[in-house]
């Protein structure tokens, strides 16, 4: 058993950019799997749809950061369209290979495209109503997300929602006994565990929260063991 004090170094074989790309979506329906037993789409899409009730529009635009196979977005447009609001999303990874996939599922869904590229390009057009961030903030080192979520800040008018895995031994174990039942594949089960290890305690998120003071922040603790932390604008004095 590994200690889970500190957040773990370990990279994730998911990471490889060389990594086949019939491997990744085999791992994305293990990793959709999860979320769709274990509630983590439903956590964001809640979050959304509390920060899109605080600011009534006609229209939102909606940015998931690392979006992957696009799982995400397709969910938050069901639930979007079942409440009867407009709402345009992109997806945005570094990943060619991946954002392939992710058109390939969403091809029945006007409303969503993909661009390939870095968030910190300033050539892209990724200002946003609300930006999501689901599973992918773990991947990054403690200094790489004081910088991440300033630039979600900045990128996202209404709010960020971000939503992670909590770093703590009873998950680790947890996902053990889940996974000889729900994951399929090997790629599945050993970068869930590594996952686990890099994730959060209430404290880490308190940690980055407190450098982007201008803002406001909110972070839950969800079943089944995630974190959503909510940043807002400060409000105009």
């Amino acid at each position: 058993m590994m200690e889970f004090r500190e957040r773990s170094n370990a990279k994730e074989l998911m990471d490889d950019p060389h990594m086949d790309p019939k491997l990744f979506k085999e791992a994305f329906k293990d990793i959709n799997r999860c979320n769709n037993l274990l509630g983590g789409y439903q956590i964001t899409i809640d979050a959304v749809m509390k920060l899109i009730k605080t600011t009534p529009k006609k229209s939102y635009t909606i940015l998931d950061v690392g979006c992957a196979d696009g799982a995400m977005l397709r969910k938050v447009a069901d639930a979007l369209k079942k409440e009867e609001i407009d709402c345009k999303l992109t997806g945005i990874d570094v990943k060619e290979e991946i954002l392939k996939i992710a058109t390939q599922l969403s091809s029945s869904y006007d409303n969503i495209d993909y661009v390939q590229g870095d968030l910190f390009d300033t050539s892209l057009p990724l200002q946003c109503d609300i930006l999501l961030c689901t599973l992918t903030l773990h991947h990054f080192t403690d200094e790489q997300i004081h910088c991440f979520a300033k630039r979600f800040a900045d990128l996202a008018k209404i709010g960020v929602v971000i939503n992670d895995l909590h770093r703590s031994k009873i998950a680790y174990v947890l996902f053990n006994l889940f996974s000889i039942f729900f994951i399929k594949t090997r790629i599945g089960k050993l970068d869930g565990l590594v996952s686990i290890a890099r994730g959060f305690t209430k404290n880490n998120l308190k940690a980055f929260a407190k450098q982007l003071p201008k803002y406001r922040h909110s972070i839950q603790w969800k079943w089944a063991f995630r974190y959503v932390w909510i940043i807002k604008p400060a409000p105009i004095n």
